[in-house]
């Protein structure tokens, strides 16, 4: 890892990319590498179905700026975010994107990924309240390709702050994402 590894996590809202963000960051904490780790979030004004991103920025020394500017790894969820970020992402960088909401990707210097993330939590786990956690793991996946993040923290993290009583959908929705990058890279 260079001194600085950016993550955006891009939908609407609902999708839960901002509660993703915030477990990322806590499992960069969470981790005895001494990673630095800040998250910020920005979303429309609707409760839910209004554009959401959030950022996590991981460092080897103090953050002294907290926001994403050129992303080295983007979570992008829907259509809208899509064409309102990817474009942002860092050359050579990675783009993970919903199959179903995401049809029109851009040209990109980077490696994109379609994976079928909302169909994964609706169809094959029942709950589409789940489909951050199908998309931790897939992001769970690529950062260990980066030798950044062990997927075992990312799955801690979710397990520390997911509502009691709802951890085993939780562990089966990383699982699905982990797997579902793992068979792509």
């Amino acid at each position: 890892m260079s001194d600085r590894f950016e993550i955006r996590l891009a939908g609407s809202g609902g999708q839960g990319v901002i509660l993703a963000a915030v477990i990322v960051g806590e499992a960069a904490a969470l981790m005895e590498e001494g990673l630095y780790s800040v998250q910020t979030q920005a979303y429309g004004p609707e409760a839910r179905g209004g554009a959401s991103k959030s950022e996590v920025v991981i460092s080897r020394s103090e953050i002294d700026y907290p926001k994403a500017s050129a992303p080295d790894l983007q979570v992008i969820l829907t259509q809208k975010a899509c064409d309102e970020y990817a474009l942002d992402t860092k050359p050579g960088g990675i783009v993970i994107v919903d199959d179903f909401f995401v049809t029109d990707l851009p040209n990109l210097d980077a490696e994109v990924y379609p994976l079928p993330i909302v169909r994964t939590a609706r169809e094959e786990l029942g709950r589409e309240i789940v489909t951050n956690m199908v998309a931790l793991g897939a992001l769970a996946r690529a950062l260990e390709l980066k030798g950044l993040m062990k997927p075992e923290s990312i799955k801690k993290a979710i397990l520390n702050r997911v509502p009691k009583g709802t951890e085993e959908l939780n562990a089966r929705a990383f699982d699905a994402g982990y797997d579902m990058m793992k068979a792509k890279k």
